[in-house]
């Protein structure tokens, strides 16, 4: 079965963040490696990587996958925001290779009315220094799905796998698929029938290889609304038959799912998606190969 966690904060160090999901019942959890919306942080020290790998190993959560800032932009067609954001990324995965995170997850991007065109080659383009510049890091970084608003790169499986072609390092390239952005993205996942769909044209246009992390979240909007509008499990207009079907699906029993939901500061909106989730698995779908 999936490991099921939920992002937690990194107040108080890296290291808390374990020890809150484990308080909650999380067995993965995400966390940013610094302050989401900040360009520089203080270094990791080494007191702190202690004590992070010691919670780990006593909780036993895992994985532990990073997401970077949200101010970083790989395909801003401005030298200078672009070239501040490559090497804020760099320092990502510096974090990220010190903690031992198997994945850091980035949204592609905004072109911000430069065209699909040039963002896609910008977001290769920065892909690449950055893999070069970390190679000894074994990191993977992955390319999030997003509901496509605007002038943000990411909102369709082509797109994602336009941006892994031009890259020189395909094979240090995932994805994590949100279920809020895939659904605002046009994606339907509420039915045996149109889940079925999604994940075929995702396994022929990216492969189901490359999908390593699932963002679980209700959307808040329609289908194909472009809205990044997170919901409570259950809640939304995805609605429960969507989850049941992810969380049975065999090819997906050993991908992290992780929430994104709202959440307030005793974290029991967590408590109870994660209670909402647990209680769907076992409930295997027709499509998940189950009983329906």
């Amino acid at each position: 079965m999936p490991r099921l966690g939920a992002h937690m904060s990194i107040a108080g160090g890296v290291d808390r963040a374990i020890l809150r999901g484990h308080s909650i019942g999380c067995e993965a959890i995400q966390i940013f490696t610094k302050s989401n919306n900040q360009w520089r942080a203080a270094p990791l020290t080494d007191d702190t990587l202690v004590r992070f790998h010691a919670n780990q190993q006593a909780t036993g959560i895992g994985p532990v996958v990073g997401h970077d800032a949200y101010l970083i932009n790989l395909a801003s067609p401005d030298p200078a925001l672009w070239r501040k954001s490559v090497d804020a990324f760099v320092e990502e995965m510096e974090r990220a290779g010190r903690m031992g995170l198997p994945y850091l997850v980035t949204h592609p991007g905004a072109h911000t009315g430069a065209g699909e065109e040039v963002g896609v080659r910008r977001v290769a383009q920065a892909l690449d220094e950055i893999h070069e510049r970390t190679a000894h890091i074994p990191t993977m970084i992955l390319l999030e799905t997003t509901a496509g608003a605007g002038s943000t790169l990411g909102g369709s499986f082509e797109q994602l796998a336009e941006i892994i072609a031009w890259t020189r390092h395909p094979d240090r390239l995932g994805v994590c698929l949100d279920t809020c952005h895939a659904f605002a993205a046009g994606y339907d996942l509420r039915t045996p029938e149109t889940y079925a769909a999604t994940f075929g044209a995702f396994d022929r246009i990216l492969g189901l290889h490359r999908l390593r992390v699932f963002h679980l979240n209700d959307s808040k909007r329609e289908l194909g609304s472009r809205a990044d509008r997170h919901e409570h499990i259950g809640r939304g207009v995805l609605g429960l038959e969507a989850f049941r079907l992810l969380l049975n699906d065999p090819r997906f029993a050993d991908r992290p799912m992780i929430l994104e939901t709202p959440k307030g500061p005793d974290m029991a909106e967590d408590v109870e998606n994660l209670r909402v989730l647990r209680s769907l698995m076992g409930e295997a779908s027709p499509a998940a190969g189950g009983r329906g």
